[in-house]
């Protein structure tokens, strides 16, 4: 059994000290052998906005616990122009990881993070041609039985959120491609502060049977339809638990645990499981 606790869009420089605390206790409550930050770690990629989350990773890792991130369209700069087209990710390689597509295994369990955050789209996101064909690549190397994650800030999906349609990531039909290809079984992401987890097919036909989680903001002032939350993962007999933990006041609350099974070639929901702790 792997554990993995997913967070998204901790804004600092936008957030709530309550909230980043409160994520801390809960990731050393939950002891997870992965914490996985799925993009804008910043509000507006500031250098003091950078040392923040640098410190919150420091604190993790501290625990012993492994942090893989990947960059969100807020850590580009965005009023900063120059900085903005000629070194978009300076900052994010000094302080967050130098590397931009990030991997991690864990026994049965492997994690590939991309960059999908472009100097020019300013708030939305694609991935391009080489990338694509690094996610056969990396996920070819990993054993057949491994559970195979994708973690991206930008949702690969087009998602409602309240009355909002979000668009699907750039060059979406290569991407999906390559995940089917790949034989990814989940896709980690952020960006719309709205926690969800969707079947692929559902949401497009030709998908298959990928599961499609997003996270809600961890820790930013800022929400859309749902207070802040993360999600746990868990990943272990030939089934996955998704449970997303809901701000309640003063803390973190584990809810809406649900459980899936791998059944006539996807990833299938059962019925709802016992929460996290």
């Amino acid at each position: 059994m792997a554990r993995l606790v997913h967070l998204s869009d901790l804004h600092f420089g936008a957030h709530d000290d309550r909230l980043v605390a409160a994520v801390e206790t809960s990731v050393a409550d939950l002891k997870p052998d992965l914490v996985v930050i799925s993009g804008d770690f910043t509000q507006r990629a500031r250098t003091e906005q950078f040392e923040e989350a640098c410190r919150f990773l420091d604190r993790i890792r501290q625990t012993g616990v492994e942090v893989l991130g990947v960059p969100g369209n807020h850590d580009v700069p965005l009023y900063d122009v120059l900085r903005r087209f000629l070194s978009p990710l300076t900052r994010y390689r000094r302080y967050i990881d130098e590397t931009l597509c990030p991997f991690h295994e864990l026994p049965g369990v492997a994690v590939l993070g991309l960059n999908t955050a472009r100097s020019l789209t300013f708030k939305d996101g694609r991935l391009n041609e080489e990338q694509v064909a690094f996610i056969r690549n990396t996920f070819a190397r990993v054993p057949e039985q491994s559970f195979r994650i994708l973690v991206t800030h930008h949702p690969l999906f087009a998602l409602q959120v309240g009355d909002d349609l979000t668009p699907a990531i750039g060059r979406q039909e290569l991407a999906l491609d390559a995940v089917q290809d790949a034989g990814v079984d989940m896709l980690l992401a952020g960006h719309n502060h709205h926690a969800s987890t969707h079947e692929a097919g559902d949401l497009v036909t030709r998908a298959g049977g990928t599961l499609v989680v997003q996270a809600g903001t961890a820790t930013s002032t800022r929400v859309r339809e749902q207070d802040q939350s993360f999600n746990t993962i868990d990943v272990g007999d030939g089934a996955v638990t998704i449970t997303v933990n809901h701000w309640q006041s003063d803390r973190f609350c584990p809810a809406d645990a649900e459980k899936f099974q791998w059944q006539d070639g996807r990833w299938k929901s059962g019925k709802a499981a016992e929460p996290a702790h």
